[in-house]
């Protein structure tokens, strides 16, 4: 009987809060919302245009003699504004019109796509003005990311919100295949410059996709006023509540040094299998063609919280580690294809249940701080990324992505591990109160108890205990921290 009341203390606490949440809806559910449908529209060609310029951005610095070290500061450069202003950004999501603030940013990120395409054709782009423009594209993109993971929310409503999170990185993956695919053609007759500048241009269709929503339709939640302290009550909020802080370390360290492929990959096409751009393409596409698979079964049957979570992670950094492994080019491809599905299944698993653990009016500052962990990481894995493949060899890079991935699914499972250990002693402090010592004779003509209809000995075990602060369908009310509503240049749309 023990076992069955600390399994249903566990069940309460807030880290294995949503492990028994299933999606039982159908796999393309989200796209009942005609919202949703217009925006994933748009979605689907930005996201080409994305990762057609992901492609060249790193054939670029390549192409204009930098190291794999100076790549990877490069794309630290991107990155580093989601770092140091995340936070910041998920504040301005919070207090902003999401709909209108997204538009600024996408016209925003279209002109300096547009202004990169410009210098690369012209002759006159070098290290340091890619570099400049690429912190330029971070500085935008902290405060469309949090943006666009709270609309999403808006759009379709905390019960279909893990389905269309993991049908927006089922978008991104698909988008991965054809993009790559594109870049690589464009940039053999072209050069990398067309590829800015298609980039430039697929940010209309977002653009028009919001324009023709119907407003209507959609939840926003209400914009926070301005009062100080916000970003650091955010931060508070974040790290004192278990369902969130454990998915956002496992994505600091995860982020910062297994989601580096913008820096491995190129290196590993060009030095380990003596390859070119096409190379990288196809390296490229081939996680995306995984991911898109791995994305449509999590899609329908995946569940979130930390213990699927772990699974996820280390499945992920198993496939990495085979990826580091493969001896020939069409083995790398194989892996690669696995690395995909394994990478959007933590993906897609993380950013809902951090997502489902948000209240509402902290769900922007949230998403900030998942951003941070997942593309604001980057400066700091992105080096260490390019140091590590650049000294020890391409496949270097792809063990320690590996690694981190493992030794982030162990971070989780000792969490859940404290948090059983946390129930036990709960159980054991409840029957100790519950089952006082009456000294003999100090207490006369009191009915022996213990001779009730449950035998000499009584009952096995106290009722289980209340489920105290815990409001409807067993998550904590105002007093807990689980209301119900409810990352690389992908990373700049998948997270």
């Amino acid at each position: 009987m023990r076992r069955t009341v600390t399994s249903r203390v566990v069940q309460r606490d807030t880290v294995g809060a949503h492990d028994s949440t299933r999606s039982r809806t159908g796999t393309f559910a989200a796209l009942q919302v005609p919202n949703f449908r217009l925006f994933l529209g748009g979605q689907v060609v930005s996201l080409c245009g994305t990762w057609m310029q992901m492609i060249a951005l790193g054939w670029l610095v390549l192409s204009l003699g930098a190291s794999g070290t100076e790549l990877g500061l490069v794309t630290a450069a991107q990155f580093l504004p989601v770092l140091l202003f995340g936070a910041y950004g998920g504040l301005i999501a919070d207090r902003s019109d999401s709909r209108r603030l997204l538009i600024c940013t996408q016209v925003s990120l279209a002109a300096l796509a547009a202004l990169l395409g410009i210098l690369d054709l012209t002759g006159v782009a070098r290290l340091w003005m890619v570099a400049a423009l690429a912190a330029a594209i971070g500085l935008i993109t902290a405060v469309d990311n949090p943006t666009r993971q709270s609309f999403v929310q808006e759009m379709v409503g905390a019960e279909h919100l893990p389905n269309a999170v993991t049908l927006n990185s089922v978008t991104v993956n698909a988008a991965r295949v054809v993009g790559p695919a594109i870049a690589g053609l464009v940039i053999s007759l072209i050069g990398t410059s067309g590829c800015f500048l298609l980039n430039a241009a697929s940010f209309a269709a977002v653009v028009l996709a919001l324009r023709r929503m119907d407003a209507g339709a959609l939840v926003p939640s209400k914009p926070v006023a301005r009062a100080p302290g916000q970003v650091r009550s955010g931060l508070a909020y974040a790290m004192r509540t278990t369902g969130l802080r454990v998915p956002l370390i496992m994505m600091a360290v995860v982020g910062a040094l297994a989601y580096e492929f913008q820096v491995v990959l190129p290196l590993v096409a060009r030095e380990t299998f003596d390859g070119s751009a096409a190379t990288y393409s196809l390296f490229t596409g081939a996680m995306g063609a995984g991911a898109v698979v791995g994305g449509l079964f999590v899609a329908r049957r995946r569940s979130v919280g930390i213990a699927a979570l772990a699974l996820a992670s280390g499945l992920f950094g198993v496939v990495l580690l085979l990826a580091a492994a493969a001896p020939t080019l069409a083995l790398e491809v194989v892996a690669l294809v696995l690395v995909g599905a394994a990478s959007v299944a933590f993906i897609a698993t993380g950013n809902a249940t951090v997502q489902l653990s948000s209240a509402p009016e902290m769900r922007g500052r949230v998403m900030a701080l998942w951003s941070v962990a997942f593309l604001g990481s980057t400066p700091v894995g992105g080096p260490i990324a390019g140091w590590v493949a650049q000294t020890f060899g391409a496949r270097a890079g792809l063990v320690l992505a590996g690694a981190a991935a493992v030794a982030g699914a162990f971070y989780a499972l000792a969490s859940l591990r404290k948090a059983a250990d946390r129930a036990t002693a709960a159980v054991a402090s409840e029957q100790a109160q519950t089952c006082q010592v009456v000294p003999a004779g100090s207490v006369p003509n009191v009915p022996n108890v213990s001779d009730g209809p449950d035998g000499p000995d009584g009952p096995d075990e106290p009722a289980a205990r209340p489920a105290l602060g815990v409001g409807s369908a067993g998550r904590p009310g105002a007093a807990g921290q689980v209301p119900a509503a409810g990352r690389s240049a992908t990373a700049l749309q998948d997270v």
